[in-house]
């Protein structure tokens, strides 16, 4: 499996139109473009850009994930013209653009609904479009009907050929059946070669024909989030590591993260959830094998605020500056770029663990590939700790990555760390 040669060292963006700035608009949103460019990032992530549907409306502008129109814009961001500039700029720049794509749903006032035979969605006893779970403000699509196949194909088709995106996020990618996305995936990349593919999902089978270049690591991520909650050590954290190894071909990247929109808005921002440990688990997420990371829309400035779904809750313009959190992900982001042992996609570093004599709060991790290796030492614990380990092939001069300041790493170390302390080292 091939991936598009600008994902194997990507960092990805999700960004939260609705949110990001006062106005709300694919325009204000293009503004912001040079920044996330400038701190490192490689691809944006618009969550739905879609016109959404007003029949059980949560909120007062409703879920970004309740479509009206698969090949419009919601008036609330923008125009079709609005959208087009939004790449255009983004393509000046670099970025690569991926779409949110919503497959197994539609609004209850969708278009298809009304212009499409009864067939293209479920039906419950009176005739009605089936409600999928509690999600009242949509109605599920029938995969049984193959029209439905081709028409969500077309309207992927639309963006690629006539908007120039470069691929999608597929929401709930494992309530469609995999076929659909395994001959859609041909059929796009037909019309794409370098289409990238992310799929909201961990099941295995999503690879088994090269239909997805990535797919989420939801359990990785509740796990860092037990490990800052202290629900759990860094012994489940490392058990899973393991254990996820061999269940995905080596070429298939996992997106990683310490918030998403989802996370974000239900269960908290990364201050929240992860306290003194969030910037240890970030680290975590970009030096972890095949991760692919991922920064959610404030992340970049260190915005401690749990967005409003259904409601505009923007960011304030004054605080929308360069920081602290800015810098860091920029030095992460440029350690991902320059340093060939944290690519992804079967490129990567293969990676080693060195133990210690605190492996319920130690971590060590070496990546290696062709003699370039990094190696992070991370006490993801509150903890603080005597750290004792040998370094063996490992020692020798390195260069701190966060400071790129010179470092002697000794065949044997004795320190004391403090909690939820760090250090990456590069050669």
């Amino acid at each position: 499996m091939f991936h598009p040669e600008w994902s194997y060292q990507a960092v990805i963006y999700e960004m939260n139109v609705r949110q990001l700035t006062p106005e709300g608009t694919l325009r204000a949103a293009a503004a912001k473009l040079s920044f996330l460019k400038a701190m490192g990032v490689d691809a944006v992530w618009l969550m739905p850009i879609y016109p959404i549907g007003r029949e059980s409306r949560k909120g007062t502008l409703g879920s970004y994930y309740s479509i009206r129109d698969y090949c419009a814009v919601n008036p609330e961001l923008g125009t079709m013209s609005d959208f087009d500039s939004f790449v255009s700029e983004a393509h000046r720049l670099g970025l690569k653009v991926l779409l949110d794509w919503v497959a197994n749903h539609t609004a209850r006032d969708a278009r298809w609904l009304s212009e499409k035979p009864a067939v293209w969605y479920e039906r419950d006893a009176s005739g009605a479009a089936v409600v999928p779970w509690d999600w009242t403000d949509t109605a599920k699509l029938n995969y049984g009907e193959p029209a439905v196949w081709d028409g969500q194909a077309s309207a992927m088709e639309f963006w690629v050929r006539d908007h120039g995106v470069d691929g999608f996020r597929c929401d709930m990618a494992m309530l469609v059946p995999v076929e659909f996305w395994n001959q859609t995936a041909r059929r796009l990349r037909a019309l794409k070669p370098d289409l990238f593919l992310l799929a909201e999902a961990e099941e295995t089978n999503l690879f088994d024909e090269g239909a997805f270049d990535a797919c989420y690591a939801w359990e990785m991520h509740h796990l860092l989030n037990d490990v800052a909650q202290q629900r759990t050590r860094v012994t489940a954290l490392r058990d899973y590591l393991y254990a996820d190894r061999d269940r995905y071909p080596e070429w298939a990247y996992r997106l990683t993260f310490t918030s998403n929109h989802d996370e974000n808005s239900w269960n908290g921002t990364e201050f929240s959830r992860m306290g003194a440990a969030r910037e240890a688990l970030t680290l975590f997420t970009f030096v972890v094998p095949r991760g692919l990371p991922l920064i959610y829309t404030g992340q970049e400035i260190g915005y401690d605020h749990s967005f409003s779904f259904f409601d505009r809750d923007p960011i304030p313009s004054d605080l929308y500056r360069a920081n602290d959190s800015t810098a860091f992900y920029r030095r992460l982001c440029t350690l991902r770029h320059t340093h060939p042992a944290l690519a992804s996609g079967g490129r990567g570093g293969t990676w080693v663990e060195i133990r210690n004599n605190a492996e319920d709060c130690l971590m060590i991790l070496v990546r290696e590939v062709s003699g370039r290796r990094v190696l992070a030492v991370m006490n993801l614990s509150p903890y603080g700790i005597h750290a004792e380990y040998g370094t063996g092939i490992y020692a020798g001069r390195y260069t701190d990555g966060l400071t790129g300041l010179a470092y002697e790493l000794t065949s044997r170390v004795e320190e004391d760390m403090a909690p939820w302390s760090y250090r990456i080292l590069a050669q």
